[in-house]
């Protein structure tokens, strides 16, 4: 299996998003409203030597992308991250338009005459025979476009879905993810999760492997279901060359300082950290702090 890089730079500042705070998660909104402030934070972050971003398939995103595509001689080297879907937006979309004109507004909507073709011969039997996986593999090929021409190591699939799936217990859904992220975009398959060591019984139950897994992971146990014991054990007996672990939310959202949150994940079995920031100084000493077996 591909090694992941140890360093990766998250977007959640960037979005607006903040776990604890509303107050705080409204002002990197209001900041980061234009584009030119994010790329500004991206070019602090790979001076600070980060070369690995994750990022949201979320409305911004396809503007990023679209920057560092333009500009792939400047930044050809970062590797990529992505994770889908991104839940507000089909949310959003089936409150407003409804669940069958969603569907079409998303597979049809900016896609060439041979595209939507090819994704009807490819989806028939997701139309006519309710097959939930071809659908599944639709809406991933959407998704995927905006990262098109990008140096994508690993595609994930947001927890919303992947705790989802995993509660009713879905082998194929999980197989067939897998089968087709590999085949079709030659990268490595990603599960985020709010339940690690859950969804890696169950990935070694259907003998799913070579897969990265994303969860928190901090001093704090925040977001550690069912508990922060649980993943300290689990982590201590995982085969990195089966399941690589990427600790995200390392800072709980601000609730513990960097010192305390990269001295415990430092001294566990984790291969990469995702962390985000909207500072130099800060990208600076948590890159500085990270120091993996």
């Amino acid at each position: 299996m591909e090694q992941i890089d140890k360093i990766v730079f998250g977007d959640n500042q960037f979005f607006g998003i903040n776990h604890r705070s509303q107050e705080k998660a409204e002002e990197m909104m209001k900041r980061f409203s234009k584009l030119q402030n994010i790329l500004d934070v991206y070019d602090n972050a790979f001076e600070c030597g980060v070369k690995a971003v994750m990022l949201n398939s979320n409305e911004r995103a396809m503007d990023i992308c679209d920057y560092f595509r333009e500009n792939k001689s400047k930044y050809g080297d970062i590797a990529w991250y992505p994770s889908i879907p991104y839940p507000h937006k089909y949310a959003n979309m089936v409150n407003e338009l409804g669940i069958f004109p969603a569907i079409n507004e998303v597979l049809f909507k900016n896609n060439s005459t041979m595209g939507v073709l090819s994704m009807l011969a490819k989806g028939a039997s997701a139309a006519f025979g309710k097959d939930a996986i071809k659908m599944m593999e639709m809406l991933i090929d959407v998704e995927y476009k905006m990262f098109k021409g990008l140096n994508v190591k690993c595609l994930f699939l947001q927890n919303v879905i992947t705790d989802l799936i995993l509660g009713y217990d879905i082998p194929d859904f999980f197989q067939r993810y897998c089968e087709f992220i590999r085949k079709k975009y030659g990268i490595l398959p990603g599960f985020i999760t709010l339940n690690m060591p859950y969804l890696k019984a169950k990935l070694e139950e259907w003998d799913i492997e070579d897969v990265v897994i994303c969860s928190s992971i901090n001093a704090a146990g925040f977001n550690m279901h069912p508990s922060k014991e649980e993943y300290e054990r689990v982590l201590a007996e995982n085969d990195p060359t089966k399941y690589q672990m990427m600790a995200m939310n390392v800072l709980a959202s601000g609730s513990i300082t960097p010192a305390q949150s990269f001295e415990y994940v430092n001294g566990l079995n984790v291969q990469s950290v995702v962390f985000g920031a909207s500072s130099k100084g800060h990208i600076q000493s948590s890159v500085d702090a990270i120091n993996l077996k």
